[in-house]
């Protein structure tokens, strides 16, 4: 799954144009996430917003790498350029992240004490190959032109910038002279990012202003919603991109040279036998042949099943609509069998068979149900 986040309800908004089946997952402190996914049948996304400021989008971006687990993580929205070469409608991708309101205060100046955060190398590559091949374009709106993709350091701090010319502006220009843009939330979803072992992360903006004094003029000729949609277009591609890797994951050469591989070797030596052999193991083992013991108690596989239906649902393995229908026949099945008949037995199986059908794209908890139903019926 990827998770992309947004500042600002226009920015959410250009985000969720790409998204299909939309539904809405609702976090334990209040949070309103949407899941969906890209192109139909493409990536698992949960998109969420994390309002202004670089406080609240730490806050929110460590809540959705909790409650997602995503392979990467993409911000997405508008923001004001810093060079007058830049236009409006231009797409940056951050190359680094500058927290630039750290300093030190003294007799002759304010000092930058900055945080940066730079984007993973693997990330930097993909992007710049949507650009090179410009098959991000595909995902503009049918009449858009194609906007410039600039990649370079992006500034965020905590207040709007407005000015060319004010003593911040002048301070950010002689400080961050590299910097292409400047805004007020990826600073706290970098940090957030960063530690989470370093989960990949991508900051993609899209230029609605020039943050000189003409910020009311560009937002009344409706240059955010222009921006959040080149920016938008650019992180669906990007998005796309960053699943595909994650799911083929290669090794690396340098991998394999140091022996970091996918595969085991085992070697036995004089009377030694190897038992087993294998790579990332889920799910029991048996080694050999099972003993012949009773099975398992059918009410305390039910509810081993329900929980584990519980973690499908968190980790996004299985929808809410599958989740409540599943819940439902768990719950049958158990007052069937409390019955303690023959009848209460039947009914329970029944349930349980209706049970198999709605978990059967996930197979771990359709053969759960298969073992539930095994035991129902005496068959070790």
């Amino acid at each position: 799954m990827i998770v992309i986040l947004t500042a600002l309800d226009l920015e959410y908004q250009a985000v969720r144009g790409h998204l299909t089946n939309v539904r809405v997952h609702r976090h334990t402190a209040g949070t309103r996430f949407e899941l969906g996914r890209l192109a139909g049948d493409g990536p698992r996304v949960a998109l969420g917003l994390v309002g202004k400021g670089n406080h609240p989008s730490a806050v929110i971006t460590e809540r959705a790498i909790a409650e997602f687990s995503p392979s990467a993580l993409l911000f997405v929205g508008v923001a004001g350029a810093l060079w007058p070469g830049i236009g409006l409608g231009d797409v940056v991708v951050a190359t680094h992240v500058y927290a630039y309101h750290g300093g030190t205060s003294e007799d002759d100046g304010l000092k930058a004490r900055p945080r940066a955060w730079e984007i993973d190398h693997e990330t930097d590559q993909i992007a710049r190959h949507l650009y090179r091949t410009q098959s991000w374009t595909r995902h503009l709106p049918a009449d858009a032109a194609v906007p410039a993709v600039r990649f370079g350091p992006i500034a965020a701090g905590e207040v709007v910038q407005d000015s060319a010319i004010s003593a911040h502006a002048r301070w950010v220009r002689q400080t961050y002279n590299d910097a292409l843009a400047i805004e007020m939330e990826s600073a706290g979803v970098a940090q957030a990012a960063h530690h989470n072992r370093s989960l990949p992360m991508a900051v993609v903006r899209g230029i609605s202003d020039r943050a000189d004094g003409t910020k009311t003029a560009t937002d009344g000729l409706s240059w955010q919603p222009k921006a959040a949609a080149n920016a938008a277009a650019f992180a669906v591609a990007l998005a796309q991109e960053l699943a595909t890797e994650h799911d083929n994951h290669p090794v690396s050469t340098a991998r394999e040279a140091k022996g970091m591989t996918d595969r085991v070797k085992n070697v036995a030596r004089d009377n030694a036998r190897v038992g087993v052999q294998a790579g990332h193991i889920h799910g029991n083992v048996t080694i050999g042949h099972p003993p012949q013991t009773q099975a398992a108690d059918p009410v305390t596989q039910l509810a081993e099943l329900r929980d584990r239906l519980a973690r499908a649902r968190k980790a996004q393995e299985v929808d809410e609509e599958t989740f409540t229908a599943a819940e439902a026949e768990i719950t049958v099945a158990a007052e069937s069998l409390s019955e303690s008949t023959e009848q209460g037995r039947s009914k329970a199986v029944i349930a349980l068979k209706k049970l198999r059908g709605l978990l059967a794209e996930v197979a771990e908890l359709a053969a759960h149900v298969s073992a539930v139903i095994a035991a129902i019926r005496g068959v070790l």
